[in-house]
């Protein structure tokens, strides 16, 4: 056990740290724009890598919906255990925003990479996509709410935006209309491939997704200046990264999926809290700090969490694995 334990971290947790380092000695040196990766990330290398990996992807319309019910699970059931042990409804909202919604793309994407190169990649771009949806939908509507409630508490009563306002945001994101794009493609079966001038820069762009995320991953640790672990951050680590992979192992049972496939699902969602979650908190002036520390901290104890969960799946600890 050691010895695979030694293994895991050395040819797949040391890869993904070296290049987040590469990114926070960056942004040391430079001081790199945050704000500018992340939109390069949003708007340009994840839409590619969704349209490219679900135009391309040989998983079913039915396993792939599977694979997405399942996510959808797991979104619920953290939001849920974070009802459960928040006190108010602003902090209620807050862990919910640290604890459903996790990193699928930034680390997920690369991990599979490494832990699974031929499965992993696979289905992670549906759990990919089903995050981003959710984080532009109801984590845009759960981060405009708590700005509501901290703006009340603090100016007392506000006007309240019109619905239609709140939904501009949602319309804004693109990766909704690469999942559009790429369902009408597989539909219609359209030889989109064809088009060498188009399909070209968008593999290049897919391609390059790995790289570029761990390097923002570096740079936003790197600029994260968290508080000290309170009791409810705690709870949200608690809740995302050890309650995460415990709900999972029951919910591929109950899907049906076995082996390799299943082990993807698992370790997937042992991911840390999505970088998107305090982003989309501080653009709706919500509990950023917060939302920044999830991020931070989860992110660093993901490295230990992912080699223990790794190893118990490798070991064959869990019987429909096999």
């Amino acid at each position: 056990m050691t010895a695979m334990l030694v293994g895991i971290l050395r040819d797949i947790c040391l890869p993904l740290l070296l290049v987040m380092g590469v990114g926070w000695g960056m942004d040391r040196k430079f001081r790199l724009s945050i704000e500018t990766l992340v939109k390069l990330n949003l708007y340009l290398f994840v839409p590619a890598f969704i349209f490219v990996r679900l135009t391309t992807s040989e998983l079913s319309d039915g396993v792939g919906l599977q694979v997405i019910g399942f996510t959808l699970c797991v979104l619920v059931a953290m939001g849920l255990a974070s009802w459960a042990v928040a006190r108010s409804p602003q902090e209620r909202i807050a862990m919910q925003l640290g604890t459903m919604f996790y990193n699928s793309g930034n680390w997920g994407i690369p991990l599979m990479a490494l832990a699974y190169p031929q499965t992993g990649p696979v289905v992670q771009v549906f759990v990919l996509a089903t995050m981003n949806v959710s984080m532009f939908t109801l984590g845009i509507l759960l981060a405009s709410l708590q700005a509501d409630h901290l703006d009340s508490g603090e100016n007392g009563a506000r006007e309240k935006k019109p619905a239609w306002r709140r939904l501009l945001p949602i319309l804004r994101q693109p990766s909704i209309y690469a999942i559009l794009a790429a369902v009408t493609v597989r539909r219609l079966e359209l030889p989109v491939q064809e088009v060498v001038w188009l399909w070209k820069p968008l593999g290049y762009l897919a391609d390059a997704l790995v790289g570029f995320a761990l390097i923002t991953l570096g740079v936003q640790l790197s600029q994260t200046r968290p508080p000290r672990v309170g009791s409810r951050l705690a709870w949200a680590l608690g809740i995302r990264l050890i309650g995460g992979p415990l709900v999972a192992l029951g919910l591929v049972w109950l899907f049906g999926f076995r082996g390799e496939f299943a082990a993807v699902l698992i370790l997937g969602a042992a991911s840390p809290t999505a970088v998107n979650a305090a982003l989309v908190t501080h653009e709706f002036k919500g509990d950023s700090r917060f939302a920044a520390a999830v991020v931070f901290y989860s992110t660093l104890l993901a490295v230990a969490v992912v080699t223990a969960l790794l190893a118990l799946l490798r070991a064959d600890w869990v019987p429909w694995i096999r």
